[in-house]
């Protein structure tokens, strides 16, 4: 029987992604009788921001990605940034094994794959980098199973394409961890809505664009939406907004007024994938292999030849060669930028786009690329390759955070910021990376900051620590804790796990081979 819709919700959800659909699964969670509503401007759910060929988080942990794991002054390395991000991932794996066990997805494989994430660079310098960083990394708990190597043998065993026709004696290395996955997030997010859409008091309205956000007398929020397919319009109120459409975000962040939005701006950032679906090349690498960017470039420029499996078919992308469009959406407008300015963001933006004057010419630099230019950009990663295998997949527009800042006055955030009402009655959710990856730890925050009195141990707390068992300690200091979680979750995703107690020494640094750290063979044999 088909949920009813009702002009006066307690909840309602803008956009149909996975920021929408992982909250919206909490709140079912948490209080079943909400009455919640989702409103989504295109045909289905995920076919922006989380659509599986847009999204370029894809499982992502701080495994593999150099930009988390900054040099110091001194020449140390900072894990810090990839900590926090890595067990972030780990409430998002206790979530899905949450909804896996409930039995509302069947199976994990129709949106979660173990795929191993590496990390391979070139040269004397970038190869003590990675040997330093390795370092660091495996002596914490959270990177029990990292492999290192400098044995190109051993690099052509993990990854062959990429070593396939690679000649001279250029020193290389590689990290490697076996744990890493592949995730889906279109699949996911429709698993999330087909659950939700079960549920009495939820439903979701596709072809139904938000128009406006106003508060009305008496605190409420009307929302006024407009059918795309008829034309007609119309309004809901309710307690507790939430805009998660991605790009969309904040026009209607603007739109509602609250103090806590003014002076933000975006700066959208659009981006191009090479893609190959040639089942004889694809069947021969099977893992993320990134790379570390050249100096001087941004942190999204990071290259990586990735394992994609996306509705069953394995796929291999390069990328992602970023690109300049004024449009907030895939699917929106030329105007989307210029409409999004406003008296109190003119300064923040000015300020950011005179300070990252490179990130512009970088991404003319990107947007003027040859074919051939990206085809040697892979080469560095696939020497073999060929330009006939490979075509051009556009991905998903990233609309990067300006926020205003009074030291400097703005700031170009590259992350995800949640802006809330104060009080709490309303929160946009602004940004990028790393995204939908943390989709759950955004979503905990989303209900420490706007429902803290149902964050009780007489309300939704329980329930929380059921859905979320770690929730409330520190994977990153509970090394017995996280062996628990890590290993219950693998299980039920059926996804790679490395038991520490299999390994004596985990914490050693690279033996005085460097073809294999102490325990590099145990976590071949899992692979």
């Amino acid at each position: 029987m088909p949920n009813i819709s009702i002009t006066e919700p307690d909840v309602v959800l803008v956009g149909a992604g996975i920021m929408s659909a992982t909250l919206g699964v909490f709140l079912k969670e948490l209080e079943p009788s909400l009455n919640i509503e989702m409103f989504e401007t295109l045909e289905g759910a995920a076919l922006e921001s989380s659509d599986s060929w847009n999204n370029a988080g894809t499982g992502h942990a701080a495994n593999c990605e150099v930009n988390y794991t900054p040099e110091r002054a001194d020449g140390s390395i900072d894990i810090t940034k990839a900590l926090q991000i890595n067990v972030e991932f780990d409430l998002s794996r206790q979530l899905w094994s949450y909804i896996v066990k409930k039995g509302s997805i069947k199976d994990p494989r129709t949106f979660i794959h173990p795929v191993p994430h590496m990390t391979f660079v070139w040269g004397a310098e970038n190869v003590s980098f990675l040997s330093k960083r390795f370092k660091a990394m495996v002596a914490h708990p959270c990177y029990y199973g990292m492999e290192y190597t400098e044995d190109k043998k051993q690099i052509a065993a993990w990854v062959p394409l990429v070593m396939e026709g690679r000649t001279g004696d250029e020193p290389l290395a590689a990290t490697r961890i076996v744990t890493g996955t592949d995730v889906d997030y279109g699949a996911l997010t429709n698993h999330f809505v087909d659950h939700l859409s079960t549920l009495t008091g939820f439903v979701v309205h596709y072809q139904n664009r938000v128009t406006n956000i106003s508060r009305e007398k008496d605190g409420r929020w009307r929302v006024e939406v407009k059918d795309i397919k008829s034309g007609d319009a119309r309004s809901v109120t309710t307690k507790f907004v939430f805009i998660g459409a991605g790009g969309g975000a904040l026009p209607l962040l603007q739109k509602s007024g609250i103090l806590e939005g003014k002076g933000y701006g975006g700066f959208p950032i659009s981006g191009i994938w090479l893609r190959c679906d040639d089942p004889g090349i694809n069947k021969r690498h099977h893992a993320k292999v990134y790379g570390k960017a050249p100096h001087g470039s941004p942190p999204m420029s990071v290259p990586h030849l990735d394992t994609r499996v996306i509705a069953g078919q394995h796929s291999l992308l390069f990328g992602p060669f970023a690109g300049f469009s004024s449009k907030f959406l895939k699917h929106g407008s030329l105007l989307d930028l210029f409409e999004s300015v406003r008296p109190s963001n003119i300064e923040p933006e000015l300020f950011v786009a005179g300070e990252n004057f490179g990130l512009v010419e970088y991404l003319i630099g990107q947007v003027l690329q040859t074919e051939s230019q990206r085809l040697a950009a892979l080469d560095q990663y696939y020497p073999n390759a060929k330009t006939e295998d490979w075509r051009l997949q556009v991905a998903g527009q990233r609309v990067e955070i300006i926020k205003p800042d009074v030291k400097r006055g703005g700031a170009l955030e590259l992350g995800t910021e949640i802006v809330a009402a104060a009080d709490r009655s309303l929160v946009a959710l602004l940004g990028a990376s790393p995204g939908a990856s943390t989709a759950v730890f955004i979503a905990i925050s989303v209900l420490e900051k706007c429902f803290p009195n149902e964050l009780t141990t007489n309300g939704w707390l329980p329930k929380l620590k059921e859905l979320i068992p770690s929730y409330g300690t520190s994977l990153i200091d509970d090394t017995d804790l996280l062996r628990r979680i890590r290993a219950d979750t693998a299980a039920v995703l059926k996804v790679e796990n490395i038991e520490p107690a299999s390994a004596p020494s985990l914490r050693n640094a690279p033996s005085s081979n460097p073809g294999e750290t102490s325990y590099a063979r145990h976590a071949q044999t899992n692979s």
